[in-house]
């Protein structure tokens, strides 16, 4: 209780004591994240058709941080990390000719991604220990599990995706400034900026024949230290 109440009045309080005041003057400095994720595909499709439903999971990330200071209030980030997710796709029974069996219908997509995004970070002026902050920029992801080399596809029920992804990134988040270190909560969008479907090898395939294009598009919430 007597932490809690050295916190609150540390952050939230009229005149709190300010904790790393120097730090904001670093050129560079590093730290390391951990996070949860939920994943989504957008379709574009040839042919108006029923959507494929695509269910969500929460994932997780683990990464680290290196922040180069441009000036006093952007810093550019690059902020390479681990991310898994899982996203299971159901197709309507309208794609196939005839009524499918379930394992037809369903196709279970695992990624793990080696996630690369460089990001600038623009801050608002700091009052006390807290210092809001907006964040956008370019990523790329490989995936680990992308299946791009397999020779198998829908048929053999093998959903492949292209292993590399580019995207860009927009979100928002909040500095706080603790006795001895930065805690560093945020909320992003990605959005995928190219097709990341690998067609089957039969052109009339239900599966894939009329997606124009599919990508991702995700959420992620990070928990920073500095």
């Amino acid at each position: 209780m007597s932490i809690q109440a050295q916190f609150r009045q540390s952050i939230f309080s009229k005149n709190p004591v300010i904790h790393l005041e120097n730090w904001q003057q670093k050129r560079v400095y590093f730290g390391f994240y951990l996070g949860l994720n939920s994943y989504d595909f957008k379709f574009d499709y040839k042919t108006a058709v029923k959507d494929i439903q695509v269910q969500k999971s929460t994932g997780f990330n683990v990464g680290l941080v290196a922040d180069l200071r441009l000036h006093e209030y952007i810093n550019l980030r690059f902020e390479p990390g681990l991310y898994y997710t899982k996203r299971i796709l159901n197709y309507p029974e309208s794609y196939f000719a005839t009524i499918p069996i379930v394992s037809e219908k369903i196709r279970e997509v695992n990624s793990t991604y080696i996630h690369l995004p460089l990001l600038f970070k623009f801050s608002a002026l700091r009052t006390g220990n807290i210092r809001p902050y907006l964040l956008g920029g370019v990523s790329t992801a490989l995936n680990l599990s992308s299946n791009s080399k397999s020779i198998d596809d829908n048929s053999a029920q093998r959903f492949r995706v292209k292993a590399w992804s580019p995207n860009y990134e927009l979100g928002f988040g909040i500095d706080v400034f603790s006795e001895y270190f930065i805690f560093s909560p945020s909320v992003r969008g990605v959005f995928g900026l190219k097709d990341e479907l690998i067609r089957d090898i039969d052109p009339t395939s239900p599966w894939t024949s009329n997606i124009e294009s599919m990508r991702t598009r995700g959420l992620f919430i990070n928990f920073t230290f500095h």
